[in-house]
């Protein structure tokens, strides 16, 4: 039995299925140390735009979104499904990143996947020197992926970047 609650695609990603990427969020979530479910969502730029403006008060489309757990009167039906979170992450970025690095859009899909689950484990690359990095890098190797969204994102890799990000 998969331990992924729901994988929704609402904008499909050509080089992957749903089983295939459920099958990956199980040993990326294990391989993070991450316990519990978690639900993912491949979705438009119009849906992301719309979650960002709602959750973050950012009005464009971002990447990848992750939603930890309830911590108020949800959290008690999060804890019965053991659900420890959501990602929400845009096809269309996703596609475009991909073929300005050289890889498929599945791919991209499941480095997004990995920087979401991250983000549920409790890291935040935008204030912890490095500890998010190291990590992603860590597990983009054990889990076969091409270069990770932080890492790409740094000044010294020669002006590769990620797309409409935190």
């Amino acid at each position: 039995m998969l331990e992924t609650r729901v994988v929704i695609f609402q904008k499909r990603v050509p080089d992957l299925s749903k089983l295939a990427l459920e099958r990956f969020v199980v040993r990326a979530r294990q391989a993070a140390g991450l316990k519990g479910l978690v639900d993912v969502l491949v979705t438009t730029n119009s849906e992301m735009k719309s979650l960002n403006r709602r959750f973050r008060g950012k009005d464009k489309a971002t990447d990848v979104l992750s939603f930890p757990a309830g911590d108020n009167e949800d959290k008690q039906a999060y804890l019965r499904n053991k659900l420890i979170g959501e990602i929400a992450i845009s096809a269309e970025v996703a596609a475009e990143n991909a073929r300005e690095l050289g890889h498929t859009t599945g791919q991209e899909v499941k480095i997004l996947v990995l920087h979401g689950l991250l983000h549920l484990r409790g890291y935040d690359h935008e204030r912890d020197d490095g500890q998010m990095l190291r990590r992603e890098n860590q597990l983009r190797v054990r889990l076969g992926l091409p270069s990770g969204l932080i890492e790409r994102s740094q000044p010294s890799n020669g002006g590769a970047r990620r797309k409409r990000t935190r």
